[in-house]
Parts: C-alpha cells; sequence; structure tokens
C-alpha cells in the first residue's frame, strides 16, 4: 500500500513538472504566432486568420488548461458546480483547436477548388463570422454538463456539495464518450482527412494537367501544396496526440475495471500530456515549414535581443553624461 502511496506522489510530481514546462512552450510559441502575424503583412490573409483563431485557442490551453489540469491531478475539495465548471473550460479551449483545425481545412479546400471566386466567397466579414462561430460552438458544447449532463445524481449525498475535484468525479463517461469524442473529435478529423485527401488530389492533378504556358498557375499550385504539407502535418500531430486519449476513454467506458490497473494511472497522465503538448508544436512547425513565419520569428527575436543589448550600452552611456555634467557644475562652482 506504501509502495503505491510513493508511486502515485511520483508519478504526480513528475506529471506537475512536465506538464508546467509544456504550460510555458505554449504560451510564449503561441505568442510569438500571433506577433508574426501582426508583424508580417505577407501573413495577413484567410488561412492565416485562422491560424491566429487556433493559436489563441493553443495560448489558452497553456494559460488556462494547464494549470486547471494540475488543480485537478491534486484532487482539492472544491464545490460541485465550480469543479465541472473548470473541467468544462478545459472542454472549450480544447473543442477550439480541433474546430479551427476544421476552418483551415475548409478555407484551403475553397482556396483549391475556386480559386477563381475564392476571394468573392471568402470575405472579411465571412472570416469573422466563422471565427466567432468556432469560438461559440465549443462554448456550447463544453457548456453542456453544467445543464445537467453530468455525474452529479450518481453521487452520494456527502459528495453532492463538496468533493475531491477530478474530471472524472464530475464529468459523465456518456457525455466524453458519446458526445464529445465521438461528435467532435472523431467526426471532425474524418471530415478533415476527407478534405486533406481531396486538396492533394486536386493540386497534383493541376501541376499534371500544367504546361509551359502556365507558369504562374503551377507556381501558384506549387505554393499551395507546400502549405497544405504543413497544414496537414499540423493535423497529422493534433491526431495523434488526442487520439491516445480518447481511445483509452472508450475502452474506459466499455471496461472500467481497466481503471484498476496498476499502469492506469501513469499511462493517463501521460496521455494527458500528449494532448496538451500539442498546443506547443504548431508554432514549431510553422518555424520549420512555412518561411514567412520562419523569417518573422527571425525578426522578433532578432529585435528582442538587440534590445537588451543595447539597454546596458544606454545605461553607460547615461552615466557617462551624468558624471561629465557633474564635473563641469563643479567647475563652475570654483
Amino acid at each position: 500500500m506504501a509502495n503505491k502511496t510513493s508511486d502515485a506522489a511520483i508519478y504526480s510530481a513528475v506529471y506537475i513538472g512536465v506538464e508546467t514546462v509544456i504550460g510555458i512552450s505554449a504560451v510564449f510559441g503561441n505568442i510569438l504566432v500571433i506577433w508574426a502575424v501582426r508583424l508580417k503583412p505577407s501573413l495577413q490573409n484567410t488561412t492565416f486568420y485562422f491560424i491566429v483563431s487556433l493559436a489563441l485557442a493553443d495560448l489558452a490551453v497553456g494559460f488556462l488548461v494547464m494549470p486547471l489540469a494540475i488543480v485537478l491531478s491534486l484532487e482539492i475539495n472544491f464545490h460541485f458546480h465550480l469543479c465541472l465548471f473548470i473541467c468544462c473550460l478545459i472542454i472549450i479551449l480544447t473543442n477550439a483547436s480541433i474546430l479551427s483545425l476544421l476552418a483551415i481545412a475548409v478555407d484551403r479546400y475553397l482556396q483549391i477548388k475556386i480559386p477563381t471566386r475564392y476571394r468573392a466567397v471568402i470575405t472579411s466579414r465571412r472570416i469573422c463570422f466563422s471565427i466567432c462561430t468556432v469560438w461559440i460552438i465549443s462554448f456550447l458544447v463544453g457548456m453542456v454538463p453544467m445543464f445537467g449532463w453530468n455525474k452529479r445524481s450518481r453521487l452520494g449525498e456527502e459528495h453532492q456539495h463538496f468533493l475531491n475535484c477530478t474530471f472524472e468525479n464530475v464529468m459523465s463517461i456518456e457525455y466524453i464518450v458519446n458526445f464529445y469524442i465521438c461528435g467532435w473529435i472523431f467526426i471532425p478529423l474524418i471530415i478533415m482527412l476527407m478534405l486533406y485527401i481531396e486538396i492533394f488530389y486536386l493540386i497534383k492533378k493541376q501541376l499534371k494537367q500544367n504546361s509551359s504556358n502556365h507558369i504562374k498557375k503551377g507556381v501558384f499550385y506549387g505554393k499551395e501544396y507546400k502549405t497544405a504539407k504543413s497544414l496537414a502535418l499540423v493535423l497529422l500531430l493534433f491526431a495523434l496526440c488526442w487520439l491516445p486519449l480518447s481511445i483509452l476513454h472508450y475502452v474506459q467506458f466499455y471496461n472500467p475495471s481497466v481503471k484498476k490497473h496498476t499502469l492506469y494511472q501513469p499511462t493517463i497522465f501521460l496521455f494527458i500530456l500528449l494532448s496538451h503538448a500539442n498546443s506547443a508544436m504548431n508554432p514549431i512547425i510553422y518555424a520549420f515549414k512555412i518561411n514567412k513565419f520562419k523569417e518573422a520569428y527571425i525578426h522578433i527575436l532578432r529585435t528582442i535581443l538587440m534590445q537588451k543589448s543595447e539597454e546596458p550600452a544606454n545605461a553607460e552611456h547615461t552615466m557617462e553624461e551624468i558624471s561629465q555634467d557633474q564635473t563641469i557644475n563643479n567647475a563652475m562652482h570654483t
């Protein structure tokens, strides 16, 4: 029994340490993404506005979800509805990530499918409407448990008001598996997969049909192919990071005894960390796969470093001026 307690303490300490590192990385990385889009006019187009929406969701995951996940891992005694709201907030922000990815996939598909009418169809007003829709849907999906689809009715009377706050103690497994994972993770992933398959098919078809008389067309589809590859990689990593945790919830739903296994606790900690790590991955992918982002990152970092290096020099210069002024004043008085 003592060994199990000590193992649980070790797992919890490691989890909190890694979660903190991931959270800091996600915050700074996604601030860099938003800063890069604001700084570089060539990044201010429809797709990159959706990327900013994704970055905002990932920034919120790093700034809010990860600290809240640490709080849940500590099993602190909270009021039921406060604990439930914390869990719902985690669902809202993580769901905004996948819906932002879906919006990016739809935008890329329209760019390839209707290139001549794209600018007329995808207006600034429709972009704003789409981004607002992503966040409104995420909010509504995440807040469903607050309206009754939760675990309160199954708890004993002593836990109806205050309880050890964990995700499993307040969230209905039916809501997680049948509604959230199936409807808002699996189905969007399948739709995005189909869209990217169609995107690559259309691009390759256009490149094969391209001749020397259509050089501009070939350059356009060549650029779109590179962008589509980068965004497809973002989608692939999202799937690899989120599917293990989703599958584990399904296993737990159909076989509740799996929770008694000694490897369950470290496994779920690992899968939660993997899902959260996805929020820190996207800025790295942009840096290595999209040259415009790479250039913007370098410019931002150089500016920050130059400002820091100039501060001591300015301070020294100021001290020299002060000493010179004092010498002049002393000479005048004498």
